[in-house]
């Protein structure tokens, strides 16, 4: 069967499940389209956006400390690479390196990404994975028997749910020969400089949000209408998260595939959290997997951390 086929399946699967539960939800993951993907790269750019760009001052100024992880003749596995942005800093100082193994769901931007890589570095071996780092990730087997550094950048890890953060870290612990694991993690701070993080006045996060909609009116049947809702986002002080919704403008039932989902006047879909993290629940995370936390470099306002985890 033709993969885009069976993606459109999982993703209207996905899609009904979340939106019959309640509260009605959708499943971060499926934001990475081609569009989505873009529109991302935008949202990295705002200046109201700080993670990106405070987290590439800590690669860029602590690329050096960094390198002293990676064993000779290593591989980088990126877990949701995206762009590679960030990667090039390292991979510009891990004069070490053997291979770079990208790990991405979003098949085509991956792999426009690792040809342009391939390019750009023709003594490393890059070697695109299209996968769902949330689930089992089957490195190449080409590459089995090198030293391994995972790179999970971005603070991607505030996405998921503590348990869901610990069974990851515990999977890559896992892999054979993995040496570090170079963790980016979003602060715990004042509640308005995170909600303008993902409430930009340009509108760009927003786009994001409803691109979501869109994606499934372009490959799982559905029928909404963007106008009808709206982005918002909110702190939640208990979780200690950002919270992304799609909130409803009217009451209003919107078809999926085969079936009819009704909502309420102001009735929300939960479509991503952000989990921002301190010194405590780092290394809670981190030990719960078999990690420890051997260094945290952050930036000098405590927005951003790059954490340096290597087996217990």
């Amino acid at each position: 069967m033709d993969k885009q086929v069976i993606e459109n399946r999982a993703l209207l699967t996905s899609a009904i499940t979340g939106l019959m539960s309640e509260p009605k939800y959708l499943e971060s993951k499926w934001f990475y389209d081609r569009n989505g993907s873009a529109l991302f790269e935008q949202i990295t750019e705002l200046p109201e956006y700080y993670p990106t760009r405070t987290e590439l001052e800590i690669l860029e100024g602590n690329a050096n400390d960094l390198a002293k992880y990676v064993p000779a003749n290593a591989a980088l596995v990126e877990l949701g690479s995206g762009a590679s942005t960030k990667t090039r800093i390292l991979l510009d100082r891990f004069n070490t390196l053997t291979a770079y193994l990208p790990v991405d769901i979003s098949e085509q931007f991956l792999k426009a990404t690792a040809k342009k890589l391939s390019s750009d570095y023709p003594l490393l071996s890059v070697e695109p994975v299209v996968a769902d780092f949330m689930g089992p990730v089957h490195l190449p087997a080409a590459h089995s028997a090198l030293p391994k550094v995972a790179f999970f950048p971005g603070s991607t890890i505030g996405n998921l749910s503590k348990e869901d953060a610990i069974a990851l870290l515990s999977r890559v612990r896992q892999w054979q020969g993995v040496s570090a694991f170079i963790l980016g993690v979003d602060l715990v701070k004042d509640p308005q400089t995170l909600i303008r993080a993902y409430d930009d006045a340009a509108g760009v996060t927003a786009a994001f949000n409803l691109n979501l909609l869109a994606r499934l009116n372009r490959e799982a049947d559905a029928v909404f209408n963007l106008d009808a809702f709206a982005h918002e986002a909110r702190w939640n002080e208990t979780d200690e998260r950002i919270e992304m919704h799609l909130v409803s403008r009217k009451a209003q039932t919107v078809r999926v595939g085969p079936e009819s989902i009704s909502f309420k006047a102001g009735e929300s879909i939960h479509t991503e959290n952000s989990h921002k993290y301190n010194e405590k629940s780092l290394n809670y995370i981190a030990q719960k997997a078999g990690w420890s936390v051997n260094t945290i470099m952050k930036d000098n306002k405590n927005l951003f951390a790059v954490a340096v985890l290597t087996p217990q």
